[in-house]
């Protein structure tokens, strides 16, 4: 995949801050092994003592572009129709993950996740953690048939089935899009047809439930790569060995293309962090920026054969080669053994 550009003054909003908060959302072992998964908020009380409460449900992502800094993750972000926008952006003020502080970002997700809060009482959230290392085994199986599209609307249908699953009525999902957004939103309908379906570009703009969405997935990826770095952050004496850390994971910021000439191994690359089917992560493996040169020797001891010189034939190859090969489609004799 090609690299995308930042802006300049989107790095920063970009750059993971100190002392995140660190949602449920955040399963250490599985981050550490580079393993995807997926995290999902008890029903609200609002929404359990009356399950047929009609909801609306948004979804968003973060970290679609970065070459580093781990997953990309899906957020989920779900409450009662009758208090979308006065408890979301009266009374709380989300908006679009982009344009709020990381600050504010992180006090938003704690305030969701503090039981007596009533952003706890009254919504439902979940999580999709895309790992690097899946995202880019996805991406560079043969003739790419499973780009970052494709993932993505996989993660997508899969949080709201499992949201659905669990007795949530649904009514209205708002999704901001990937790609064609009418091409997306009839293929949602399809699969899912019992609710109202809007897919738009700048949803989380437009859309309370989807500005907190985004929330919920800029957070939790902000915290996931928290704990991604702290391998890297300190020496074995406890000194820090990257002060400027790797930045906003972007090759556009000079920190993050800095830290990955300085940490790559010449013949493994990096870690779980990293996204190898990108461009960048590319040219630095394939030599550009020094790694080792590996040659895997092709397996010779199958002497060319093929699946069909193990059935019975009218060529003369039919005739040779080993007994026991050739046995099969014969009746069985003693001679044979």
């Amino acid at each position: 995949m090609e690299d995308i550009p930042i802006e300049t003054q989107e790095i920063e909003l970009e750059t993971p801050v100190e002392d995140v908060f660190m949602a449920p959302s955040i399963h250490r072992p599985e981050i550490l092994s580079g393993a995807s998964y997926s995290h999902f908020s008890p029903i609200p009380k609002t929404i359990e003592d009356d399950m047929t409460t009609e909801c609306v449900l948004g979804i968003d992502e973060a970290g679609r572009g970065p070459v580093l800094e781990g997953p990309m993750v899906y957020g989920l972000f779900y409450l009662p129709l009758s208090i979308h926008r006065s408890l979301l952006a009266d009374t709380h003020h989300f908006d679009d993950s982009k344009v709020l502080t990381p600050a504010v970002r992180s006090s938003l997700m704690e305030k969701l996740c503090t039981l007596d809060s009533d952003l706890y009482q009254s919504c439902g959230w979940a999580t999709r953690v895309m790992s690097a290392r899946d995202i880019s085994s996805g991406m560079m199986k043969a003739n790419g048939t499973y780009n970052l599209n494709a993932q993505a609307m996989d993660a997508t249908i899969d949080l709201i089935k499992r949201t659905m699953a669990t007795g949530v009525n649904i009514k209205e999902i708002y999704i901001d899009t990937i790609g064609r957004p009418e091409i997306y939103q009839k293929k949602l309908e399809k699969i899912f047809p019992t609710a109202k379906i809007t897919v738009a570009k700048k949803a989380d703009s437009l859309f309370p439930c989807v500005s907190a969405a985004s929330v919920c997935a800029k957070v939790t990826r902000d915290a996931a790569l928290d704990v991604c770095y702290e391998s890297y952050s300190t020496t074995s004496d406890g000194k820090d060995k990257s002060a400027d850390g790797w930045g906003s994971g972007y090759p556009s910021d000079a920190r993050c293309t800095t830290w990955l000439k300085q940490n790559m191994d010449p013949v493994f690359g990096w870690g779980t962090e990293c996204r190898f089917s990108w461009g960048t992560a590319k040219d630095l493996l394939e030599g550009k920026g020094g790694s080792a040169q590996v040659d895997w020797p092709a397996d010779d001891d199958d002497d060319g054969m093929k699946m069909t010189d193990f059935f019975i034939g009218s060529t003369e190859k039919s005739q040779e080669g080993d007994e026991f090969m050739n046995w099969y489609g014969h009746r069985v004799t003693e001679k044979i053994f």
